[in-house]
């Protein structure tokens, strides 16, 4: 009985397909419930994100196969065969060149965070990666069919140029990212201002343009060759941290070293106390004008990075200005003295 059933090329391409599909979930089973417990155990991540990134195309691969090998048993496909196994093989390079550029894309980003300390990988590099490895998969698929590459390697040559002539501003974006990710005048997570009084945090380098997150959360996009030949400020290189100068002034009659004592004592607490102030600061002083109304002076403090400014100086301010108060300590409005003449 099993063997008549086994004669009937339908029913063996029916059992190869079922057995194909229960071995793949039954491996996913084991990959799911035992492996990515092993992993999970491990101290990187990478094994992880990997494992979750392979189990779909691994499974798709698997199954193609399987779809492939039960349609062989066809006899009604034999004609058909040579197309059959043209497909079979473009597919598979397809499927592998995608979980190939997946898995690189990962490793790339985890390298960039570690030895760069990125937030996150430029796509620009993660695209031009998967381009790459998708290029080497048709090159590859052509050497396996015999086409000959020379005739189309210049084909593209002469269109590549007439595309690069019709795309100048494209490709001019495009290699200034390459530009900026090479040079690194800035980087993915970097706080900085162009001189169109523009300022954020750089989310992305496209292959276009640069996305910039403002503080109040919105999305400037730049592109890549404006970029590229701005004036920039960086305000997280060589480090985060950066210095606070916070203007004040206090009134003539005033005595100077008392004010710097208060200002000081004031200075030193919220350096110590409020978050993103550098606790191993010394805060300072410096005395620098004769104004009209006050004599004027500079606060120096620092923070961890640039935002946590606004806090540390909304602190001190708040602070300094109950301390005056207290000590007697006068901050003049502006004001202008008349002297008539007798």
């Amino acid at each position: 009985m099993i063997e008549k059933m086994l004669s009937n090329e339908y029913i063996r391409a029916l059992i190869i397909i079922l057995s194909v599909i229960v071995f793949t979930y039954i491996v996913k089973f084991i990959l799911i419930k035992y492996i990515k417990k092993l992993t999970e155990k491990t101290k990187t991540d990478i094994d992880d994100v990997i494992l979750s990134l392979a189990i779909r195309p691994g499974m798709a691969l698997v199954i193609f196969v399987g779809i492939y090998l039960s349609l062989r048993q066809l006899s009604i496909l034999a004609p058909y065969a040579k197309w059959i196994n043209m497909f079979s093989i473009i597919l598979t390079v397809f499927i592998i060149a995608l979980l190939a550029s997946r898995i690189f894309s990962v490793l790339m980003s985890k390298w960039f965070k570690v030895r760069k300390k990125f937030e996150k990988t430029p796509r620009l590099l993660n695209k031009i990666a998967s381009v790459i490895i998708f290029i080497i998969a048709g090159v590859m698929l052509l050497s396996y069919f015999d086409v000959e590459i020379t005739p189309f390697i210049a084909t593209l040559g002469i269109g590549g140029l007439a595309v690069g002539l019709a795309l100048q501003n494209t490709l001019s974006n495009l290699f200034a990212g390459l530009h900026i990710i090479s040079d690194r005048p800035i980087d993915v997570g970097h706080f900085i201002e162009i001189e169109a009084g523009v300022s954020g945090f750089v989310e992305d380098i496209g292959w276009r343009s640069t996305r910039i997150r403002t503080l109040p959360n919105t999305i400037i996009i730049i592109p890549n060759s404006k970029l590229a030949e701005a004036n920039i400020t960086n305000y997280s290189m060589p480090d985060s941290e950066m210095g606070v100068v916070v203007q004040c002034g206090v009134d003539y009659g005033s005595d100077l070293k008392k004010v710097e004592k208060v200002t000081m004592d004031v200075a030193k607490k919220i350096q110590q106390t409020i978050p993103g102030a550098v606790k191993t600061f010394e805060p300072f002083i410096r005395f620098h004008t004769f104004a009209d109304s006050n004599i004027n002076f500079s606060i120096i403090l620092r923070v961890e990075k640039y935002v946590d400014k606004y806090l540390v100086t909304h602190e001190f301010m708040k602070a300094l200005k109950e301390r005056y108060d207290k000590e007697g300590i006068e901050i003049s409005w502006p004001v202008m003295k008349v002297y008539q003449k007798k």
